[in-house]
């Protein structure tokens, strides 16, 4: 049985948001029950640790006599093995590919600058000026994305890991209102966070982090 690593604890607004999610996610999409390991946020740096992530991040699964991090990596190795994530057509599995580099390359950087000024910087003397910039191609990047879904339900084809990726990329900018200026953007993110796996996946996390909240 794979195993997920992930923090036994987080700040409360990232809770929701940890990448471990994209991974809980994936496997309830394809039905495969996984165990837990939690580590604590002194454990990242210890040796043991960087010897299976280097950078102190998460997620990291194990699986058989693969340790993988990288949370595009983990879903394109799960993909490999269910065409639920990944078609098996080479087209299709080339497009699907496609858009999960997209989503972490050319959308994941900046919604994230922007989530992150508004959630740590606003009260810095720099953020009024910077907040239109990091603005404009955030919006950019989300109304490209709303484009091509015009006549589309899905990112390429059926639902697959792309949606999975760029749905949490999406989520970024929760609460924020830029995503519903754009009616195809949000009425996916909606038919992708609708689905069972990703509410199953989701309220897994947010109890995981209740059960041991991280002090202030």
């Amino acid at each position: 049985m794979p195993t997920l690593t992930t923090f036994r604890s987080v700040p409360s607004f990232a809770v929701g948001h940890v990448r471990d999610l994209r991974v809980r996610w994936a496997l309830e999409e394809i039905g495969q029950p996984y165990d837990m390991r939690l580590i604590g946020f002194e454990e990242k740096d210890s040796p043991a640790y960087r010897r299976e992530q280097p950078f102190g991040q998460v997620p990291v699964l194990q699986d058989g006599d693969l340790t993988l991090f990288e949370s595009g990596a983990i879903l394109l190795h799960l993909g490999e093995r269910h065409p639920a994530l990944l078609p098996r057509d080479p087209a299709e599995r080339a497009n699907v590919t496609m858009w999960m580099f997209a989503a972490l390359n050319s959308v994941e950087p900046y919604l994230g600058n922007l989530a992150n000024l508004v959630a740590f910087s606003m009260d810095q003397p720099w953020a009024a000026a910077q907040r239109p910039v990091l603005e404009e191609i955030a919006l950019k990047r989300l109304g490209q994305v709303d484009a091509w879904l015009e006549g589309r339900a899905y990112l390429a084809g059926d639902f697959s890991a792309a949606d999975i990726l760029m749905t949490t990329v999406v989520r970024l900018l929760d609460g924020m209102g830029y995503v519903e200026r754009f009616a195809r953007l949000t009425a996916w993110r909606d038919r992708c966070t609708a689905r069972p796996a990703y509410r199953k996946a989701l309220a897994d996390q947010v109890a995981q982090f209740a059960a041991a909240p991280m002090a202030a």
